[in-house]
């Protein structure tokens, strides 16, 4: 089972989705697209306390982190 983990003002929302489900699959890629073009970044965990910047959909990661652009004033 993979997780995609949207970070926001009111802490976080958990979306998990089993990449072996193509309409699953389906809808966690949608989601990534559409997050991202929002202006989302996407993260991926690359090992203990390591990430790495997703800017395409990866069908194999187990865990992907959204959190929005920093907004400066």
């Amino acid at each position: 089972m993979a997780i995609q983990i949207v970070m926001d003002r009111t802490g976080d929302s958990r979306h998990p989705f089993n990449p072996n489900d193509a309409q699953e699959l389906a809808k966690a890629e949608q989601r990534f697209y559409e997050l991202t073009n929002a202006g989302f970044t996407a993260a991926v965990r690359t090992g203990p306390g390591q990430t790495s910047h997703l800017r395409s959909f990866d069908p194999t990661a187990e865990e992907t982190l959204f959190f929005p652009r920093m907004v400066g004033g």
